[in-house]
């Protein structure tokens, strides 16, 4: 497989964007445990290994989940899941559209999209995603910003479908295992990003940066 820090050689690049773009995985984590903090330091503890273990997973699935296994409630409503995820919203998207890029992200961002077309594909609600990115600037930069409810491995799919992509000349940034997982079913080369001083999720085998800094020319 190509080396993945020699971006010329690639023809297009999808990134995830928590922890990749954005220095914003740490917001996401903080809202979860703010919004269980009611239900004591357990579940807190619980959800946040969980979200943890569990990036670039919708936060819908994870609503749910821990309403199961960690609450023992019911099933939530449909409008139990809205007002959660508008009760999540308000915790997030402000914090993201003023979070710090990921060194090296919006120079590599800015650089690659005057050469090759550029994605995202995020396990945030896409349109929430997409307001995240407008209000970021970045934008005209992006030929499709891509979100949830959509799994992920779905997502890289439909891009390389719809852009004709060739799967072995595109490379796919991402932070957690989901990412890693996304790009290796649909043929994608992988670069792992791992936030300094974070365990490292992937395998051995895979490449992986502190921050994009290396990829910029």
């Amino acid at each position: 497989m190509t080396n993945p820090t020699k971006i010329k050689d690639f023809q297009a690049i999808i990134f995830d964007f928590d922890g990749v773009v954005a220095e914003s995985g740490k917001i996401k984590t903080q809202a979860f445990a703010d919004l269980y903090r009611p239900y004591g330091d357990t579940v807190v503890a619980a959800v946040v290994q969980h979200h943890n273990q569990n990036g670039g997973m919708s936060r819908y699935r994870k609503f749910h989940y821990y309403q199961q296994h960690f609450l023992e409630h019911p099933p939530l409503t449909p409008d139990e899941e809205k007002e959660l995820d508008r009760r999540f919203s308000e915790l997030v998207v402000e914090a993201v559209i003023a979070a710090d890029a990921v060194p090296g992200a919006n120079e590599l961002i800015h650089q690659q999209a005057t050469r090759i077309p550029l994605f995202v594909a995020s396990g945030t609600p896409e349109i929430e995603l997409k307001v995240i990115v407008e209000k970021r600037g970045l934008a005209p930069y992006f030929k499709e910003v891509r979100g949830s409810p959509t799994p992920k491995q779905t997502l890289v799919a439909e891009i390389l479908s719809a852009h004709h992509l060739n799967p072995g000349s595109t490379l796919m940034i991402g932070d957690a295992l989901v990412d890693y997982e996304s790009a290796h079913v649909n043929g994608l080369a992988f670069l792992g990003r791992v936030y300094p001083g974070d365990p490292n999720p992937f395998p051995d085998h895979v490449k992986v940066v502190s921050d994009l800094c290396p990829l910029v020319n």
